[in-house]
């Protein structure tokens, strides 16, 4: 049976949301895990934000970016996880 386009894309759907599982139920298990990603989240959001200031001449360094950052990785996987 030849499969269609549509088929393997509703193939490849299902391997992936497979796959997001597997990471999911990683990270709600994991808390050394999760906080791994959320660092990861948090560090590429504060970096480009210094590339930002750099770029646009602001002093805005004594914004609080590591708190929010941080905050908004663990929000991001709360709601990926939940």
């Amino acid at each position: 049976m030849n499969e269609t386009y549509t088929d393997l894309e509703e193939n490849k759907t299902e391997e992936i949301k497979k796959e997001v599982d597997v990471l999911r139920k990683a990270l709600k298990e994991d808390k050394n895990y999760y906080m791994t990603w959320q660092a990861n989240i948090a560090t590429a959001f504060q970096l480009e934000y210094d590339k930002w200031c750099s770029k646009n001449n602001r002093g805005l360094h004594h914004f609080p970016v590591h708190k929010i950052s941080n905050k908004a990785a663990e929000n991001f996987l709360n709601q990926l996880i939940n």
